[in-house]
């Protein structure tokens, strides 16, 4: 098989086209999971291909329970799409053979995607201390092994960009993206916020920093007040705890599909380069040049 000059984070066999990851051998294409899920498509290559529960798959698999505990379910399901993966890859290593030089290479193989890459190393390196405190093994083939530099984004959305967008977006995503550049949270707090979060002085949001909480009050100005409202009237959903209405009875929307929707909105748009959290960097921009402190607001 030639080694692949693009999407190196993705185990054999599996690619990325038309917004979704497939399985492709034998010409035939089996669907793992929408191009926003990751975690899953590589749980379900996983799956597919019945690991074995010896070596490597086996310890790894023991240890998902252990990396996972008291972490948020959006975490430990990114974990358990790392650990997927790492499944598949270690599939013929026994614990012991396990090296420093072979994590050394899959940091090589991973570098062009640090986020991947960072996150893929650190459930390693988990693996590998839950194999030291059971005995299993005497040391931790990842110590030593450092991290990739993040790429940090300096795409800057335009309102012509931004208008450009909301322009083929369907209601609910076009209020979605109008929270997100009113109030600069990330996209999963604001289709999570409830209708007991809406106060007399405004939006009270609480997010998880680290193992601490961060608190606040977006305080209301005529734009977030009309656009909220628009999101209560798009909510037919009496019984709903949410403000945005989801496509499931007292569910809010679902990320993965906010995001394909925002991904042919763009498309059709012209903007292909612009992701979905450029509107909370774009928020976070203006407000510094308003005077308020970025930080605090986002």
């Amino acid at each position: 098989m030639r080694p692949r000059k693009k999407d190196k984070h993705l185990p054999p066999c599996v690619f990325l086209k038309h917004g979704a990851y497939w399985y492709v051998k034998g010409g035939k294409w089996r669907r793992l999971a929408a191009e926003s899920d990751l975690p899953s498509a590589l749980a379900e290559y996983a799956r597919q291909h019945k690991i074995k529960s010896g070596g490597m798959a086996g310890l790894i698999e023991k240890a998902i329970p252990y990396i996972c505990a008291g972490k948020a379910e959006s975490t430990a399901k990114k974990y358990k799409g790392k650990a997927a993966y790492l499944q598949v890859l270690m599939a013929d290593f026994a614990p012991h053979e396990v090296t420093q030089r072979d994590v050394v290479a899959i940091r090589r193989e991973l570098q062009d995607h640090s986020s991947v890459c960072n996150r893929t190393i650190n459930v390693l390196r988990m693996v590998f201390d839950y194999a030291l405190e059971e005995g299993v093994l005497d040391t931790n083939p990842c110590v030593g092994v450092k991290g990739i530099p993040p790429n940090y984004r300096d795409r800057l959305m335009t309102f012509a960009e931004f208008e450009a967008i909301q322009k083929h977006a369907g209601p609910i995503l076009a209020v979605v993206m109008d929270l997100c550049y009113l109030t600069g949270q990330r996209i999963g707090d604001v289709l999570k916020m409830k209708k007991s979060d809406l106060t007399e002085d405004g939006i009270f949001v609480s997010q998880k920093k680290g193992r601490g909480k961060v608190r606040m009050i977006i305080r209301w100005n005529p734009d977030l007040r009309m656009v909220v409202d628009a999101s209560l009237a798009l909510n037919t959903d009496e019984k709903s705890a949410y403000i945005l209405p989801g496509y499931r009875t007292g569910k809010p929307p679902s990320y993965g599909t906010i995001w394909a929707q925002y991904n042919k909105a763009r498309n059709k748009a012209g903007v292909p380069d612009v992701v979905i959290h450029d509107m909370r960097a774009k928020s976070g921009t203006e407000a510094e040049e308003q005077g308020i402190d970025p930080q605090k607001l986002l």
